[in-house]
């Protein structure tokens, strides 16, 4: 799937789940309970053991999209791609990783945290701008910022759950990206895929 593809498509889904565990043995089946509530959009990032192996596992589902959480180098660039990635996402503003995803055309989406590094990761040709960390202010920062530029994707994650995904959408989001508030290092830990499963309806739901 090229650039555009993944970001008309995450659009359209609104939200993403967003899986960082350290548990290797239990990510896969915390994922299944998201994608059973409905997710087409997840995300594995590189901080769970064996986050490559995820990837090439669940990329070869249809319908489904697989993003790559926390790409900071080229070498994790390359093998998120080879592994089946559709979206590399970065905690920061790397230049290198956005040039691998340009070379190979996937979706790149890069941390910022000011209206600067908006516009800066924009130029640099991300079609996508991961909010991170999220200001206090919240949606009113996504409403503020696309006030002049209305071009940018701004995508928030950190702090989102279902009781604000809403507003940020109606600030101008292109989508939001739900982790903690769906889930929960806990309810991993002591497998309570049910309890993820609901949490992840309801923050589908709440982006309706």
């Amino acid at each position: 799937m090229n650039q555009k593809a993944f970001v008309d498509a995450f659009s359209a889904a609104r939200a993403s789940a967003i899986l960082r565990t350290s548990h290797e043995h239990l990510a896969a089946s915390a994922m299944e309970a998201a994608i059973d509530a409905g997710f087409q959009v997840v995300e594995f990032t590189m901080t769970i053991p064996g986050a490559l192996d995820l990837v090439r596992q669940f990329a070869k589902r249809d319908g489904l999209l697989v993003s790559v959480g926390t790409v900071l180098t080229l070498e994790d660039a390359h093998a998120a791609i080879d592994a089946g990635a559709s979206c590399l996402v970065s905690p920061v503003l790397g230049t290198e990783v956005g040039e691998v995803a340009a070379e190979r055309d996937v979706a790149w989406m890069p941390g910022v945290a000011t209206p600067t590094e908006a516009y800066a990761a924009h130029q640099a040709g991300a079609r996508l701008q991961k909010i991170f960390p999220m200001p206090g202010i919240g949606a009113a920062w996504v409403k503020a910022i696309r006030g002049p530029m209305p071009f940018l994707n701004l995508v928030p994650t950190h702090g989102v759950h279902e009781n604000n995904a809403a507003s940020f959408l109606k600030a101008g989001a292109h989508a939001v990206g739900f982790v903690q508030s769906v889930f929960d290092p806990n309810d991993i830990a002591e497998q309570r895929w049910n309890r993820i499963k609901e949490k992840a309806e309801r923050a589908l739901a709440s982006v309706v």
